[in-house]
């Protein structure tokens, strides 16, 4: 009598297993996310990974801390700067790196404009699962890429993608997209969590033995977040993730993990007939702003990575016509403005409780610092009291519940920044002031909220 095959119960929003399907995850607390899936693999599939073990490749031999060679392990650029930022500095040969973003964002475009460059002095290997190779051609062709050296692979199985890599030998492996692929002998449909989570560590392993640079695409769900097991983010070296801004010229490219490199940081792309080209300069595309200054618009410097980056926050402040005044944000936490507004009341001696609120960051990128709280709060006094802000002012700070402004990281760094754009006067928190004068610029540095207020 066949022996009934092994299940468990899988979230598949956090990976948390089961032996009983639960209506609500105990880990992520999220509802209806169990899936079953069966455990174990057939003969065949862990004869074929018998070479293998674990996510970093082959057992090793015991070694000293202080016997590990610890010198930085050797680079190639992608030939996309922007790109080369958000990883760190470069391609890190056996490093894993996973990309996802929605459908469009142009996934498959930056990596196919990066495998044509690096094609040119190494070999490359692109492996689609779901365009027909003649589909990329036709995309190669339009965007006027060098096709002569780039080696294409249309394919759906592991097993037959590592045994071609063994033969050719790539530097370089796209895998487009990792939801289509499946490895023989996991019983579940390709997309499943069991496929998804045995396939990335097939590759992933193969990867790190031979010394390959692996790139993998992933699908994301409609909260943004990467569909799949979440055994996905932590096999990988790097993720990384592409999403549009409002207006849906601009592409940002962000690292939400790197074990070669900055965390958060940000490459900015706009999308063209030519591809996706890189933004040198990204503060400029968020300082377009209207010749005539308003009330209610103030520049805020943000910290993304290892640059600064100058934003507009824009707020409208207006009588509301409801017994529950509403607070709208877009690009800013609501709750943080909420708050924020509360401070103002107690300690700036403004009330806004029978007055809506809007709050919005010019150009579609989501602030996640706290270094735009006194901007923010500048931005809807100015708008609450119609005072004009002048375009050359700038403002960044930490606003506290007792209403003191606490310095934030990288200050004298954003300061540098905002006086090469041509700003003449800076509101900041008192600690970031630098010592010495910045040259045609005046640096305000406060303490607390009614100080910032007076220096407006």
């Amino acid at each position: 009598m066949a022996k009934k095959a092994k299940t468990a119960f899988v979230c598949t929003e956090c990976g948390s297993e089961s032996s009983k399907w639960q209506g609500q995850c105990p880990d992520c607390k999220a509802w209806n996310t169990f899936t079953e899936i069966k455990l174990g693999a057939s003969p065949a599939s862990r004869s074929a990974s018998a070479n293998f073990s674990g996510f970093a490749g082959s057992r090793t031999d015991i070694t000293l801390l202080k016997d590990v060679d610890v010198s930085e392990a050797p680079r190639f650029s992608s030939g996309i700067s922007e790109l080369d930022r958000v990883l760190g500095g470069g391609f890190v040969p056996g490093s894993a790196v996973l990309i996802g973003g929605h459908p469009g964002a142009g996934k498959s475009t930056i990596l196919l404009q990066t495998l044509c460059h690096i094609a040119q002095t190494q070999p490359a290997l692109y492996v689609s699962g779901e365009e027909s190779l003649q589909q990329i051609a036709a995309r190669a062709e339009r965007l006027d890429l060098p096709k002569h050296q780039l080696k294409m692979l249309a394919e759906t199985s592991v097993d037959q993608i590592v045994e071609v890599a063994k033969q050719e030998k790539p530097s370089i492996i796209v895998i487009d997209s990792i939801q289509v692929m499946f490895l023989e002998g996991v019983d579940s449909a390709p997309g499943g969590i069991s496929q998804v989570r045995e396939s990335a560590s097939f590759l992933t392993r193969f990867a790190k033995q031979t010394n390959t640079v692996l790139l993998i695409v992933g699908h994301v769900t409609k909260d943004n977040s990467l569909a799949g097991p979440m055994t996905l983010s932590h096999i990988i070296d790097t993720q990384l993730m592409l999403s549009n801004t409002d207006d849906s010229r601009f592409r940002i490219l962000r690292a939400t993990k790197n074990r070669f490199g900055q965390v958060n940081e940000l490459g900015i792309f706009a999308m063209t007939e030519k591809g996706m080209r890189e933004i040198k300069n990204p503060s400029a595309i968020f300082l377009s702003r209207s010749e005539q200054p308003a009330p209610g618009s103030i520049i805020n410097v943000l910290w993304e990575g290892t640059r600064p980056l100058l934003v507009e926050i824009q707020a409208l402040v207006v009588e509301s016509q409801l017994g529950n005044p509403r607070r709208v944000t877009v690009g800013l936490d609501q709750n943080r403005i909420a708050m924020l507004l509360a401070v103002l009341t107690r300690h700036g001696g403004i009330f806004t409780s029978d007055q809506d609120v809007f709050v919005n960051v010019v150009g579609g990128v989501r602030v996640t610092e706290t270094s735009a709280d006194l901007a923010s709060i500048l931005a809807m006094v100015s708008s609450l009291k119609d005072q004009i802000i002048p375009h050359n002012v700038v403002a960044f700070g930490e606003v506290g519940l007792s209403g003191e402004i606490r310095p934030v990281s990288s200050g004298q760094e954003r300061i540098y920044e905002a006086a090469k754009h041509g700003f003449k006067k800076a509101i900041v928190p008192a600690a970031n002031a630098p010592k010495n004068a910045v040259a045609d610029m005046e640096v305000i540095g406060v303490k607390t909220l009614a100080e910032a207020l007076d220096a407006l």
